[in-house]
Formats: C-alpha cells, sequence, structure tokens
C-alpha cells in the first residue's frame, strides 16, 4: 500500500551531511571518465535549441506526454515543458530509492557529476541513510543551499509518483509499471521564466542549452544503477 503526502507550504530543510561516509572523493581515473562523458555531451548542448520540439518529449510515448502529472496546474505560464521517459529493467519499488536520495550532499544527480555535483560521483547504490523522505525536505543543488538554489519535495504516493518544486520549476516523476519487471519511468518539468529578476537569462540558458543532455545522462544513469541492482539480486523462489 503506498502512502500520499501532500504539501501545504513546506519550509525547507536541510541536515548537515558527510557524503564521503557513502561517496568516496573522486580519482583520477573517476576524473578522467567524467571528463569523457561531459565530452560526449558537449555536442548535444548547442544543438538542443534547434532540436526542442524533438528532445522535449525525448523516449515519451504521445500517451505519457498527454497525461495529467502531479504539479502540472501549479506553473500555468511555464514557457519551458518537457516530458521525457524510460524503461527500466526493474520494478518501480526497485527504482523509487534512486529518486528518494538524489541530490548535492546526498546521491548527486547521476548524470554529469563534473557539472551538477563538484565532481564528486553519484552514489552506485542505494544509501540507507538518504531513504528518509518527507514533505518540505530540501533537495540543494549546491552546498549551501538558498529557496532558488534547491527544490523542495512537494508531495509523493510511494512508488508511484514524486514532485520536486522551487520557486519557478516543478519536477515531476512517474513511476509507471510495464510489467512485472519492468518500469515506465516519466519525467516532466515545468520551468517559468521570470523576466524580472537579475539572472533570469541564465534560467534561459540553463534549460535551452543543459536541460537535455543532462536530463537524458539522469535518466539513463538511474536506468544502468537500477538494472545492475537487479541483476545482482537473489532470485526467488
Amino acid at each position: 500500500m503506498s502512502k500520499h503526502f501532500v504539501a501545504g507550504r513546506p519550509e525547507p530543510t536541510t541536515h548537515t551531511v558527510n557524503p564521503s561516509l557513502w561517496s568516496p572523493p573522486p580519482t583520477w581515473a573517476g576524473l578522467a571518465g567524467q571528463v569523457r562523458d561531459v565530452i560526449d555531451d558537449l555536442p548535444r548542448f548547442p544543438a538542443a535549441p534547434l532540436q526542442r520540439r524533438w528532445h522535449q518529449t525525448w523516449g515519451a510515448t504521445q500517451a505519457e506526454v498527454a497525461a495529467e502529472m502531479p504539479g502540472d496546474r501549479l506553473l500555468p505560464r511555464a514557457q519551458y515543458r518537457c516530458t521525457r521517459a524510460i524503461t527500466i529493467g526493474a520494478s518501480p519499488e526497485k527504482v523509487w530509492p534512486w529518486l528518494v536520495q538524489v541530490g548535492c550532499l546526498r546521491g548527486g544527480w547521476y548524470a554529469d557529476d563534473l557539472l551538477d555535483n563538484f565532481a564528486r560521483p553519484s552514489v552506485r547504490r542505494i544509501v540507507p541513510e538518504l531513504q528518509d523522505l518527507r514533505v518540505g525536505q530540501c533537495l540543494a543543488w549546491v552546498p549551501k543551499p538558498s529557496e532558488r538554489t534547491a527544490f523542495v519535495v512537494d508531495s509523493f504516493a510511494r512508488p508511484s509518483w514524486l514532485l520536486w518544486r522551487s520557486p519557478n520549476r516543478t519536477w515531476a516523476w512517474r513511476l509507471i509499471p510495464h510489467d512485472s519487471e519492468r518500469t515506465r519511468l516519466v519525467a516532466r518539468m515545468h520551468t517559468v521564466y521570470e523576466w524580472r529578476r537579475p539572472l533570469a537569462l541564465g534560467t534561459v540558458l540553463l534549460m535551452e542549452l543543459a536541460d537535455y543532455p543532462m536530463m537524458r545522462r539522469m535518466l539513463l544513469g538511474i536506468r544502468e544503477r537500477a538494472e545492475a541492482e537487479q541483476a545482482l539480486a537473489p532470485e526467488s523462489g
């Protein structure tokens, strides 16, 4: 039975953590791999605006794009909207923990760690200490987050959907059983370009250039980790 939690006006909560407990410091070999990942993604950054209509529904079916998701009505004037999806060879219960532990000083973002996790490798295992999901929980982008540099857990129904939000952005996840052993993981992001704010141009560049390559790599990173864990799980019966 899934538990359904809904936020009212949550206050961000943060905790002093030591990520070295679950994520070792980067090595030279690891850094080289991160550089290779960034080089591989480099062509996707400038190409993203030219492929906007295509990449905004990367991997998603027409039905998934049209389906309602949590947070859809929170930012009706959002200029940037995307729905992306991937099939993962693991059940929703096995994929869910990877979403719960994301964030800077947590499990990372499973994308280009050199760019979005300060070169600290994103974790490759489920960390029990990071599985305490709460409404109002802060998912930071930087080590010392502010309201503008973090998502807050808005609401969730374990292990079906999860909604993060910031003042100008919503990020929803839905985990749909595809069959007895697979999951469709659907991610939807809405962003408002707040033209009156000093850093509005930075938000535009982040979404129009970086969102697709980073989200693509994050979805692939979640799939890789969840399927690797599934392969190591003992067979039942």
